[in-house]
């Protein structure tokens, strides 16, 4: 690690291959935390490569713990972390709204590191055990159209660095990696990111794959759409430019979107979006978000058609109905 950190420190980077060592090296827990912290630290300095990403992503689903979920065609919604902007669960309850209009939905997640709550910061809140057990999740999958797999349980590397991660409390090259390493490896994916030049680098590794794929940013640094600003949209057919207002959406402001200083106020954000209790601006940042992944896994719809089944779904109540079916399968 030291000769990879003196290489670093010259500004030089690391092949696809050497990314893979080092990450394989990292995931076998062989280095202190004092060494881990330098070199999450590097990736804070200088932008991180396509190739350096790839390498790491190639190491970490090496080392996965395998589960075969892709006979149910599911869709992943996630976004990088590490925008600052400690926004209320907008992906995780964006997946219940998903799941509630008729979607399968295996998302991917962990325990916030640079926010207050992450995905599993907030179904942990509300009494949900993870699992690795193959046939509790696809019984999940099946009932409630969602499975949840909390990362640490499926990827070593992601359970070797968490407590570091948690130290340093900012964003690190692991907020990137975290979308790229769902091991189900569904066949859709919408993804947020917090600036445009990250967006490159994931469309670039998309790809070289087959997934469906949706990349978001909004234009004002949020790793989701966020009605806030307007938003760009990266996909496997084109690239648009959106402003809310042209999707039917009012604008919304930064702190309608504040997700509190505690797991449970998020939480409680959470549970008022699902119950129509919520402020017009965060119904919509769920919305849209929702939308988008509709549009990603059923290419029949466009993004009009697919905010209207995002919002039957809500208002309807099938999204609660989903998230609660969730919620008792797992807990």
């Amino acid at each position: 690690m030291k000769e990879i950190l003196y290489k670093l420190f010259e500004h030089n980077s690391l092949g696809r291959e050497e990314a893979r060592r080092v990450m394989s090296d990292i995931a076998s827990g062989i280095y202190p935390e004092s060494q881990l912290a330098a070199f999450m630290t590097v990736f804070l300095m200088r932008p991180i490569t396509t190739q350096e990403l790839a390498g790491f992503r190639d190491a970490i689903l090496e080392r996965r713990v395998n589960i075969d979920l892709k006979a149910y065609n599911a869709l992943d919604i996630v976004g990088t972390g590490g925008d600052g902007k400690n926004t209320f669960n907008i992906s995780t309850c964006a997946c219940f709204v998903v799941a509630g209009a008729g979607y399968k939905v295996v998302k991917h997640g962990n325990y916030g590191a640079s926010s207050v709550s992450g995905a599993s910061n907030v179904l942990e809140g509300h009494g949900v055990r993870f699992s690795a057990d193959t046939d509790k999740l696809r019984r999940s999958l099946e009932e409630s159209n969602m499975a949840y797999l909390h990362a640490p349980l499926f990827s070593p590397a992601l359970k070797s660095v968490s407590g570091v991660r948690k130290s340093l409390g900012v964003r690190t090259f692991f907020n990137m990696l975290g979308p790229l390493v769902n091991p189900v490896m569904p066949h859709s994916q919408l993804l947020g990111v917090y600036n445009l030049k990250l967006a490159r680098a994931y469309k670039y590794l998309f790809e070289e794959t087959e997934q469906n794929f949706t990349i978001v940013n909004s234009l004002d640094g949020y790793d989701e759409v966020s009605l806030t600003s307007p938003f760009k949209v990266l996909s496997n057919a084109s690239e648009s430019v959106y402003t809310p207002e042209s999707l039917g959406f009012r604008r919304a402001a930064q702190a309608d979107l504040y997700g509190g200083d505690t797991p449970a106020q998020a939480a409680k954000i959470f549970d008022a979006v699902l119950s129509g209790e919520a402020s017009e601006a965060q119904k919509n940042a769920v919305l849209i978000n929702a939308a988008f992944g509709i549009s990603t896994i059923d290419k029949s719809k466009g993004i009009s058609e697919a905010v209207a089944s995002a919002r039957e779904s809500l208002e309807s109540g099938r999204a609660k109905m989903a998230f609660e079916k969730f919620v008792s399968l797992n807990s």
